[in-house]
């Protein structure tokens, strides 16, 4: 399984299981364990690799634990602190950490509620903790970049040396986009009477100052917004042509270039076609190179295909409407379709998808 797929995986089994967790032991037990075995490779079972509870006497703190020590030849290498799942994690959270932290060998530590993961290091100050993590990781909201990082902590890939060099750009980085992240939201005065003073020449009063909090939102917004259009035209859509259902081999396209224009403009990618065909794509990539699996969307499905090929279709995502199916295909590539209540769904079908792929026969 390739490690997105994990990925996938675990935040699927999150979406399903999260309202029945009630405690932090249970937490650990139906995500954290699950992290550390399945995505960062460690056996939680054997006591040469991960140590549950671990203790180390800090001064006069004795008897104090931390939920897990991970060791790599025999040296701790990470500490992970846990909580209940849907408790806010802050650094009031991690007091065992930063002692812990100070007294090992470790150079990262983890804090996490089983959905959200903060890992932090000693950027700041050698052997000391940071307060602010280089890295944060929400498994219901991931992050593209912060997945090569994460790969890191493997314990197939562990190099703590790359992990430190890349983690002060990283902890800046991330701390930037959260910045940018709230001031689109919720721009403060600054933010907003820096773009006021680019674009208006009168006194910027308060009752400017309020009409502008407003369009500097809206112009967030709508900026955004198009740059996630533009980006989706782009690597989706692209130049190809939208798929003629009806049409076969030895059809001729009939369809006009004013009239394949105004076909595409009323095509609308939407957030949830995208997240399919992720997750349709991290089923099927354990079959095929993940660079042959291409998407097209249409006024009346969104496709997946192998090699952009309309006569290898893997999958078809029917999200246009109130009802949502999951169109697979069978080796005469008839399509079936199966109605899903959410997009986890998806995955009750991965053997049929990763069959499809097998099937076209050159991969």
């Amino acid at each position: 399984m390739e490690f997105e797929e994990k990925l996938a995986s675990l935040a699927a089994k999150i979406r399903q299981q999260k309202s029945a967790i009630q405690t932090e032991e249970a937490t650990k037990t139906a995500f954290v364990m699950p992290f550390i075995q399945s995505v960062l490779g460690y056996d939680v079972f054997n006591p040469l690799e991960v140590v549950p509870e671990f203790t180390a006497d800090v001064g006069t703190k004795k008897g104090e634990k931390v939920d897990y020590a991970i060791l790599k030849d025999g040296e701790i290498q990470i500490l992970i602190e846990s909580k209940k799942i849907g408790e806010p994690l802050n650094i009031n959270h991690a007091s065992q950490l930063f002692r812990y932290f100070h007294v090992t060998n470790a150079r990262i530590s983890i804090l996490t509620n089983g959905q959200v993961y903060k890992f932090f290091t000693d950027l700041d100050a050698p052997n000391k903790m940071d307060e602010k993590p280089f890295l944060e990781l929400d498994l219901l909201d991931i992050d593209d970049h912060a997945i090569p990082e994460l790969q890191k902590l493997t314990k197939s890939a562990f190099d703590v040396d790359s992990i430190i060099s890349a983690a002060g750009e990283l902890k800046y980085v991330g701390q930037i986009k959260r910045v940018l992240a709230s001031q689109f939201s919720q721009p403060d005065e600054d933010f907003v009477r820096l773009f006021a003073s680019r674009v208006y020449e009168g006194i910027i009063t308060q009752k400017v100052r309020d009409q502008f909090t407003l369009l500097t939102r809206k112009a967030a917004a709508q900026f955004l917004s198009d740059q996630i259009n533009e980006r989706l035209k782009s690597a989706i859509t692209g130049n190809s042509q939208p798929i003629l259902v009806a049409q076969t081999q030895s059809e001729q396209p009939t369809t006009k270039p004013q009239e394949e224009t105004e076909e595409k403009d009323r095509i609308l990618t939407t957030a949830e076609e995208i997240e399919g065909y992720t997750i349709v794509k991290a089923i099927v990539r354990t079959e095929v190179d993940v660079k042959r699996i291409a998407a097209r969307d249409t006024q009346s499905y969104f496709g997946v295909l192998l090699d952009d090929n309309n006569r290898k279709p893997i999958a078809r995502l029917h999200f246009n409407r109130t009802q949502k199916y999951l169109g697979t295909f069978d080796a005469e590539k008839n399509e079936t379709r199966h109605p899903i209540e959410s997009l986890d769904d998806i995955f009750a079908h991965a053997d049929a998808l990763r069959a499809t792929a097998r099937s076209y026969g050159d991969v």
